[in-house]
């Protein structure tokens, strides 16, 4: 079964072919963070906007690289949401009426089941059942994952989630859009420890996260430290260390909970802040520790794209869900909503 993915749930359009025997075909990504910096953050009207003209033109460069006519695949799936509605409604469009044209079904897919399933694209894909912690822009989770569609939330974020705890710290100190990766970079330059900021809820039972103290006390930390407004560099560099060893040790205290509650002996991470190297070591260190096994996709892959809604699509539709013809666009929806399949 070949299957074409489309997403489009915030500022990246991505589109991808993948086939049940032969794997991902190709995979194309255009990223509108040029745009939106000029405004210092995604301005969804625009997002809609520069979709409607990429999108199609990356779906016929997504056929020619994997060397297939226009229309040579048996569904199509696409991202119904959580995220912008323009930018949702603008992929669920175009993949209604080409599934209509091409006469194969359509699928709307959770954007973060693809997260989720991301690293099933990888050779050495983890095996159910395992915990999964979902650390993108707008979404912290940590997840017990039995089956595809079997999940139970073991834990969100009551507010900020990690990606947008990255993000907003970084314009609080001065980074340019998007400043989350840019905050890690200057963390590799810092001394952790230096400044050590608060673990939030690690002192209590469960595995919710919150990460808004954390930002306050850095914002006192940069006002403390600023000679005539402007921190130097390289304190600013260890509040950056600082900062990012507090969410990383968060995250991995909150994963080392869910193993224990779970049993499972293995641990994903998917979502854009999957792709930060000192999560990845403190996580690493953490499962050799519990004698569990690490997964995650490739970096490419970390950040929104099509192909994990290709694969995630294809999970379902070759247990024959559809979707309704009318756009089932959601805003938001809970993980947990999701049915089981089965077949």
């Amino acid at each position: 079964m070949r299957v074409l993915g489309i997403e489009t749930s915030c500022d990246e359009t991505g589109v991808a072919l993948y086939d049940s025997e032969q794997g991902l075909l190709a995979h194309t990504l255009f990223s509108q963070v040029k745009m939106h910096a000029e405004f210092g953050g995604v301005v969804p009207e625009l997002a809609s906007r520069d979709h409607i003209r990429k999108l199609v033109p990356l779906i016929r460069h997504t056929f020619d690289q994997a060397g297939l006519p226009m229309g040579a695949v048996d569904g199509v799936a696409y991202t119904s949401g959580p995220g912008l509605v323009g930018a949702l409604m603008v992929g669920a469009a175009l993949a209604r009426s080409l599934a209509w044209t091409w006469e194969v079904p359509a699928l709307g897919v959770h954007h973060m089941e693809g997260h989720l399933l991301a690293p099933m694209l990888e050779p050495n894909a983890p095996p159910f059942p395992f915990v999964a912690l979902l650390v993108s822009g707008g979404h912290t989770l940590l997840v017990d994952v039995r089956g595809v569609g079997e999940y139970r939330i073991l834990g969100e974020t009551l507010d900020d989630a990690a990606g947008e705890a990255f993000d907003k710290t970084a314009k609080m100190m001065g980074l340019p859009y998007p400043g989350g990766p840019l905050l890690s970079k200057l963390a590799d330059s810092g001394t952790p420890g230096v400044f050590e900021f608060p673990r939030p809820m690690v002192d209590r039972p469960g595995m919710d996260f919150s990460f808004s103290g954390l930002k306050t006390a850095v914002r006192n930390t940069v006002a403390t430290h600023a000679v005539e407004e402007a921190v130097p560099p390289q304190i600013m560099a260890d509040i950056a260390a600082g900062f990012q060893e507090a969410v990383v040790d968060t995250l991995s205290i909150k994963c080392r909970r869910a193993l224990k509650e779970t049993g499972h002996r293995s641990l994903v991470i998917a979502g854009g802040v999957s792709a930060n190297r000192r999560l990845r070591e403190k996580l690493e260190a953490m499962a050799t520790e519990r004698r569990c096994k690490l997964y995650y996709p490739r970096l490419e892959f970390c950040t929104d794209n099509g192909a994990m809604i290709a694969y995630a699509g294809w999970q379902r539709l070759k247990a024959g869900e559809t979707s309704p013809l009318a756009l089932d666009i959601r805003a938001r929806w809970s993980l947990d909503e999701l049915e089981a399949v089965h077949g």
